[in-house]
């Protein structure tokens, strides 16, 4: 007989054993529910990219001097005696960056929806300021002997990746003189990270001082719409920014953060300070003036002009890597998604630690539960996880939250006034729940502290039953 109660306890919580990982079957379907609505916010996200505006990224301005290079090249007979010679040209590109470039705006958000999903945009208003150093024809390198270079009207090249996104056309004072630009860079791939700019030839006194080659000083107005991303490439000799905005919540990235930042409730405040001597933006741009990719840059930096050609062997190893730019992101507070696949990680845990309460109830109460009833108090359970999920599309995350685990501890505390007979001890059972999902909550709000506050929180309860049973006889608790 006593072996036989030893069997019969044994056997039960095996069967308890696999009743909670058979519960993790909805578990899982909730979790791949979740994952499948994180893709269609993404590809809402993408439609919106696609219909109304994506990510920006800013280069320039910079000046562009397209010449020709002339030269005669000589002709041999297969004796190697001079027959004549052959007038060869090839058309190339001079670029002159800004001495400095300094850029001051702020980043207004706003939100468009695209069915149940909302993506956070953003206005960029900002005046671009700096110079040009006063061109120098001897600065650029001849790559024949005896070879003559003819300039042609050189032009300023502004370029953002989604032209969609500008707010009417940006206002260039250049030199004093007021540019007006048109679309589409001339000489320049369409896919190049300069074809699908701006540009606008220089005119008037702009020109005049740039043929007396004089300093060029230039202040742009821009207004540009932008999904989410604003990154910006430093293409000066020393590149500022200071942009302001009322979100509250940025993520700074790229290859190079802010020197200073300030991030309040009322949103933040960032400057940006980066020489070229730090940075490869220049020969990616050179490079990349034909094709961004990687395997073309290689190519398109010996074809762009010969005064590059110094800069073509680091670009060629350099340019691998995405375009070098710093980077700011209006960042979402709260990814539901994340926040529901994160809380779903702890589902089979919790389902586990509430079987384990029923258990103890029914061992110490002298009450009998059937697996039927295990079943429900596990099924319940798992439906927190999909109420949560589908109140977080509806609601703030936390009154979300709250409503999901309000409804389960009360479901909880009625089912459990009826199983356990009474309504204290299923008040009690509901408050050891709502416990459990006040510790979940504090596992996911705080996200860099989740290992630690969660292996504390099991070690908690191993510990509490521990002391709890202690003195317990097992067997005699079994008859």
């Amino acid at each position: 007989m006593f072996q036989a109660l030893k069997n019969s306890m044994l056997l039960k919580v095996i069967g308890l054993v696999l009743l909670t990982l058979l519960l993790c079957i909805p578990l899982a379907e909730i979790g791949s529910l979740n994952r499948e609505r994180g893709r269609s916010q993404q590809e809402a996200a993408q439609e919106l990219a696609s219909t109304y505006a994506g990510s920006q990224t800013v280069i320039g301005p910079l000046l562009v001097v397209p010449y020709v290079e002339r030269w005669s090249e000589t002709q041999r007979d297969a004796k190697g005696s001079v027959i004549g010679s052959v007038a060869r040209s090839k058309e190339l590109t001079h670029i002159v960056f800004p001495d400095t470039l300094h850029t001051e705006g702020s980043l207004t958000p706003q939100e468009r929806y695209r069915g149940i999903f909302k993506i956070p945009f953003y206005t960029l208003n900002a005046t671009l300021s700096g110079g040009f150093a006063g061109f120098d024809p001897a600065s650029v390198a001849h790559s024949e002997d005896d070879s003559k270079i003819e300039f042609k009207a050189p032009f300023v090249a502004f370029s953002v990746s989604d032209l969609r996104g500008l707010d009417g056309s940006p206002a260039l004072d250049l030199g004093g003189e007021t540019l007006r630009f048109a679309q589409r860079v001339p000489g320049m791939a369409d896919d190049g990270w300069l074809g699908g700019g701006i540009h606008a030839p220089l005119a008037g006194s702009a020109l005049a001082a740039w043929q007396t080659k004089k300093p060029l000083p230039f202040k742009l107005k821009l207004g540009l719409v932008g999904q989410e991303t604003l990154s910006m490439v430093p293409i000066g000799d020393e590149t500022t920014a200071h942009l302001t905005s009322p979100w509250a919540h940025p993520s700074f990235g790229g290859r190079f953060l802010a020197s200073e930042r300030a991030i309040t409730a009322q949103g933040f405040d960032a400057k940006w300070r980066v020489s070229s001597l730090v940075t490869s933006a220049r020969e990616q741009v050179r490079a990349g003036m034909a094709s961004p990719g990687p395997a073309e840059a290689a190519t398109a930096a010996a074809a762009v002009a010969v005064d590059t050609a110094r800069h073509a062997g680091n670009a060629a190893r350099r340019i691998a890597g995405p375009l070098e730019s710093f980077d700011v992101s209006l960042a979402q507070p709260v990814n539901v998604y994340s926040m529901s696949t994160r809380a779903g990680k702890y589902g089979a845990l919790f389902i586990g630690l509430v079987v384990m309460a029923a258990f103890m109830f029914e061992l110490f109460r002298k009450l009998r539960l059937h697996p039927v009833q295990y079943g429900l108090v596990g099924l319940s359970i798992a439906l927190f996880f999909l109420l949560l999920l589908a109140l977080s599309e509806k609601l703030r995350f936390p009154v979300a939250y709250a409503g999901a685990a309000g409804a389960s501890v009360l479901l909880l505390a009625a089912y459990f006034s009826a199983v356990l007979g009474g309504w204290q001890r299923g008040v009690s059972f509901g408050g050891y729940v709502a416990v459990l999902y006040g510790a979940l909550y504090g596992l996911l709000a705080s996200e860099s502290n989740a290992l630690l506050l969660g292996a504390l929180l099991i070690f908690g309860m191993l510990a509490t039953l521990m002391l709890a049973t202690r003195k317990v006889d097992w067997y005699a608790l079994a008859n």
